[in-house]
């Protein structure tokens, strides 16, 4: 911890009357407009809205989707906002579900800082149920997820918290209530309020994603998404909270993070351009390791009995969390939270099926003797070169050795999705449809990407009535009315 860099600073701000941190960033969220966004902003923001909402589509089966439903209807709640899939229920749990829907099958966008990796569109769902709720246009969504999107990724820049074993749901704390707050259009004193009270109350514990994974790792920013929209709606009542969250004594800088400094006033909104799209349906610090063993694939035509090794070589971040390093064994793999977080699995199913998609992570699948057997084949191995070039780059190198005795090798650092070579909105498109089709048809899937598509010229209620009449249709309360506000 800076010390003095970190004292000086608060010096400044309790005892020279600065405005406090949290003020700057709600200046910054509050005072953000549509016009500021570039056009190549607005494509990015769209294909990230795409892609989220054809995860969440695709998650309508999940297990724990499931129960949170069940947990929505037996408790029962006024019909303001609509469930992806059908039905509707109040605000903070429309968030809760839309967002477990965007984030179950761990498919959605990534944002990775040399401390740090994040989840941005994250915040989406919670944004949709407040911008529905507060009736918002398309272009209000935009600006709300943009400012969201800002937030997060450059506090995981500058201020990580993974390594002091916290989760990075506590960085999401401030962009997801600072969007919310945007869309609906809280003053800059209510702004601050709503994520000074998101910041203080909701300091989650890196375990979530460690050890034994259970449902929380993909149930913790939803929950939080949630708690964060009832701050905000707090806080629009007129509820205060310690806006120095930050900087002040106990606060953020204090207890977790040490010194850091970012100054609002100069920020953009365009970090969304800096965020990587999944291609595979695996952790984010995967892709690459899967990329390379089905370029391997196509390129040598094995098959799985024909291996007899495979060694992976990858980076500080992927050894640590998926690979058997500080977050724990890898190897021991019996659940959906398990696999997706396996580097182990995803290669020996990668070897196996020749994709890894939704399906690769049915229980059935997972337990499947082929797959456990091969999976402890895969050894993981960190180096100190590849760490030095990630965020910039994801590389890895995998060798296979095969049992004739040849020995196929790939290295790999990026892939079209990473930030470095961006995802087209024909890809946005592709890889919407491979994962809603199951539950949406051809015309429902198109009026969608359609209206994603002009968001400038729709409302959020108009997107959300495109989500809510898909073929899969539960057994949702059915809505009954609509809070209106001008």
């Amino acid at each position: 911890m800076e010390t003095h860099s970190y004292e000086s600073r608060v010096t400044e701000i309790v005892h020279q009357g600065i405005t406090s941190e949290v003020e700057q960033m709600a200046t910054f969220a509050s005072g953000a407009r549509f016009e500021a966004l570039g056009l190549d902003t607005r494509q990015q923001l769209k294909f990230r809205i795409l892609d989220a909402l054809g995860c969440g589509i695709g998650a309508l089966d999940g297990g724990p989707i499931k129960m949170i439903r069940g947990y929505i209807n037996e408790l029962g709640s006024p019909a303001h906002c609509t469930l992806i899939g059908g039905g509707c229920t109040d605000i903070e749990r429309a968030a809760l579900y839309n967002s477990a829907l965007i984030r179950y099958l761990d498919f959605n966008d990534s944002y990775l800082a040399k401390g740090e990796t994040c989840h941005p569109s994250d915040n989406l769902g919670a944004i949709l149920a407040a911008g529905e709720y507060i009736g918002a246009t398309g272009p209000d969504l935009m600006i709300a997820l943009a400012v969201a999107y800002q937030i997060q990724c450059r506090l995981c820049d500058v201020a990580p918290v993974r390594a002091r074993g916290f989760d990075h749901t506590v960085q999401g704390a401030y962009a997801v209530a600072a969007g919310i707050s945007r869309i609906l259009k809280l003053d800059r004193s209510q702004t601050a309020n709503a994520i000074a009270i998101s910041g203080t109350a909701f300091v989650a514990l890196r375990v979530t994603r460690t050890g034994r994974l259970s449902h929380w790792k993909g149930l913790a920013y939803p929950n939080l998404a949630a708690c964060c929209t009832r701050a905000a709606l707090l806080a629009r009542q007129g509820i205060t909270g310690p806006l120095e969250v930050i900087e002040g004594e106990k606060g953020l800088m204090d207890a977790i993070t040490g010194y850091f400094q970012i100054s609002w006033p100069a920020q953009d909104l365009g970090r969304v351009g800096r965020t990587t799209v999944k291609k595979y349906n695996a952790e984010i610090h995967s892709q690459t390791a899967i990329e390379a063993v089905l370029t391997l694939l196509r390129r040598f035509r094995f098959s799985s009995t024909d291996v007899e090794r495979v060694e992976v070589e990858t980076f500080d971040v992927a050894y640590n969390i998926i690979g058997g390093g500080e977050e724990g064994d890898k190897t021991t793999v019996f659940t959906k939270e398990q696999a997706d977080h396996s580097l182990p699995y995803v290669i020996a199913v990668a070897i196996l099926d020749g994709r890894v998609m939704p399906e690769q992570y049915e229980q059935e699948r997972i337990r499947r003797a082929d797959v456990q057997a091969l999976l402890g084949k895969v050894s993981v191995q960190l180096s100190a070169s590849f760490s030095e070039r990630f965020p910039n780059e994801m590389p890895c190198r995998i060798k296979i050795t095969l049992k004739d005795g040849r020995v196929l090798e790939q290295e790999t650092k990026d892939y079209a999705g990473f930030f470095t070579r961006p995802m087209s909105w024909e890809m946005a498109i592709q890889k919407f449809n491979e994962i809603a089709t199951a539950d949406a048809s051809t015309a429902q899937r198109t009026a969608i990407a359609d209206a994603v598509a002009n968001l400038e010229r729709i409302s959020v209620r108009e997107l959300m009535q495109c989500l809510s009449t898909l073929d899969h249709n539960s057994d949702a309360p059915q809505r009954t009315g609509m809070h209106r506000e001008s």
